[in-house]
């Protein structure tokens, strides 16, 4: 990833989201692109920012992806570790959920089955997304930028873990997929829309 923060609004470069001059009172900086706040997130509420990513917004994206992540004070080898593991046991209650039948096979046969599932369709998406990213991007290092923000946005899928506790019908499942394929969505849009220097 970019060592440099990015605009929200435009994408482009910039060398800083903010000046402190005490503590609790800092000026936001604006782009030199478009001209406006380059971050206006800084101020925000995790809250605010949670919410705005529900609703789709790309500026949220950018914050959440080049500007919240730093890669001074976060190792983003670990980051990615952690978030595939999230991702799979996620993955693998979702399969679980769809499973969930009244057959009587053993418990080891119905392990197996969801653990090559899971791993099958997560092997066939990266493929896919390797050859998208090789198409799209020639650059190697932008892949686990790209990588890194899908994972981030599939955190709809955490939603799935209500169901632990309330009983929803089956088709919950497919919406939280179609909010997860939007959100992978918005957060492709927000890291590949605007190449700028």
């Amino acid at each position: 990833m970019a060592s440099e923060y990015r605009c929200v609004g435009c994408g482009f470069r910039v060398k800083s989201l903010f000046i402190q001059y005490s503590p609790g009172n800092i000026r936001l900086m604006k782009c030199g692109n478009c001209k406006e706040v380059a971050d206006e997130y800084i101020e925000c509420e995790r809250m605010i920012i949670f919410i705005d990513l529900i609703l789709h917004r790309p500026k949220v994206y950018r914050h959440v992806l080049y500007n919240a992540i730093n890669q001074e004070t976060v190792n983003i080898q670990h980051l990615l570790w952690k978030l595939v593991f999230a991702f799979l046991v996620l993955d693998t209650y979702r399969s679980l959920l769809l499973r969930r039948t009244h057959d009587e096979s053993s418990l080891v046969l119905i392990s197996v089955k969801v653990l090559i599932g899971v791993i099958s369709s997560n092997a066939a998406f990266i493929f896919s997304f390797a050859i998208a990213a090789k198409g799209l991007l020639n650059e190697v290092s932008r892949r686990r930028e790209i990588l890194l923000g899908i994972l981030i946005s599939s955190y709809f899928k955490i939603f799935l873990l209500a169901m632990l506790v309330w009983e929803f019908p089956m088709s919950v499942i497919f919406i939280v997929d179609i909010l997860v394929l939007t959100s992978n969505s918005m957060a492709l849009k927000g890291q590949t829309l605007k190449k700028c220097s």
